[in-house]
């Protein structure tokens, strides 16, 4: 290919839409703290994804951050090390400890099998991720967190869009997290949001997220600044409008790859999950040497030659950088699943405006590798 094929690229809409949105915010000359297109976007996002309430953040690691604090989090958090690395950092920047607990082979997502022997008197919470959109095994951490107390606080930046037995994934936990990142699936530019179904603590998200005022002149607490301005939130209100469109069109690039790529060997793909609307987020295989013929390091370097950047993701491992190394729980020997797939994941070129030539140019180097 001549022009490069990354791993994803943004759906925008069309500019001269975003323009009226524009007029209006020069019109009103209020930028931030609070407008009429954040009301609005959260009014709108709460609506869509079918839950009570939505606080707007100007990125999800914020959001992470906030989120922590408003479940009033100490300790000891479990996790998982096959995810992006903000996930732990905001356990850390809220002078917690991750303890780092394996996944799942057939999803990538926590094991709920693995978490109660990681739970010590320090424990307070339980902090899964959906991988990929792949929702996690919600039932069974909501009895391990209920039966010790814990709470469980959802990193969902990559489930938007996605049901669960008809029901939003965003409404599991006592709060799910979701990123609107320029990657996602939907996007604000930057952006986040945390989900709760409790009144209160949306009250107090949004003190924490605005320096802790509740009024002009009360501080109720230590809070950040981490509120979404004006010009994301109308975007977002106009993305709104397209992304059931994005998706289905990521879906049928799925779709393609799923059938032509079936039938070889050594690749490894996951399938939708019964019962569950899926978002098409990523598209990962995983690539065993072996019956393959190359590593999946040797088909990155492949694919790049030709052009096309795929992505190792999520490798290394959070428990394998200079940070996290040092804890007990980031051995290898301790979260055997989550390291095999960290060295056989690759993510392949999945976003909406993905053309079938381009398609074509990915499938031909992974089938003929």
């Amino acid at each position: 290919m001549n022009k490069p094929i990354y791993v994803t690229e943004p759906s925008l809409p069309p500019l001269e839409e975003f323009i009226p949105y524009l007029e209006k915010i020069w019109e009103n000359k209020w930028l931030t703290n609070n407008g009429e297109f954040h009301k609005e976007f959260e009014a709108q996002l709460a609506k869509y994804l079918g839950v009570k309430h939505v606080s707007l953040f100007t990125n999800g690691m914020i959001a992470l951050q906030v989120g922590m604090q408003a479940l009033r989090i100490t300790g000891e958090v479990i996790t998982t090390p096959f995810t992006f690395v903000a996930t732990t950092h905001a356990i850390h920047w809220n002078n917690c400890q991750p303890v780092f607990c394996d996944v799942e082979p057939e999803t990538f997502t926590m094991d709920p099998d693995k978490v109660e022997a990681l739970i010590t008197p320090r424990t307070t919470a339980i902090m899964p991720v959906h991988v990929y959109g792949n929702p996690c095994r919600n039932k069974e951490l909501r009895r391990i967190a209920d039966t010790y107390g814990l709470k469980l606080f959802y990193d969902a930046a990559h489930v938007f869009g996605v049901k669960k037995d008809g029901v939003s994934v965003c409404n599991w936990g006592d709060l799910s997290m979701l990123s609107f990142h320029a990657t996602k699936v939907f996007n604000t530019f930057e952006g986040g949001a945390l989900v709760t179904n409790d009144e209160k603590m949306k009250s107090r998200i949004d003190f924490l997220k605005n320096f802790g005022f509740a009024d002009e002149v009360t501080v109720v607490a230590p809070g950040s600044n981490g509120k979404m301005d004006e010009f994301r939130a109308a975007y977002g209100l106009l993305q709104l409008e397209r992304v059931d469109g994005e998706i289905a069109k990521r879906k049928k690039v799925a779709e393609r790859y799923r059938e032509e790529l079936k039938d070889v060997s050594g690749i490894q793909m996951l399938y939708d999950q019964s019962e569950t609307l899926h978002n098409y987020a990523y598209f990962p295989i995983r690539v065993n040497a072996k019956a393959y013929g190359m590593t999946r390091d040797n088909l990155y370097d492949k694919l790049k030659a030709h052009n096309i950047m795929s992505r190792r993701y999520f490798y290394p491992l959070c428990s394998d950088f200079p940070t996290y190394r040092g804890l007990p729980s980031a051995t290898a020997e301790n979260l055997p699943v989550a390291t095999r797939v960290a060295q056989e994941i690759l993510c392949l070129p999945m976003f909406a405006d993905l053309t079938p030539e381009m398609q074509t140019a990915v499938l031909d180097i992974v089938k003929h590798a």
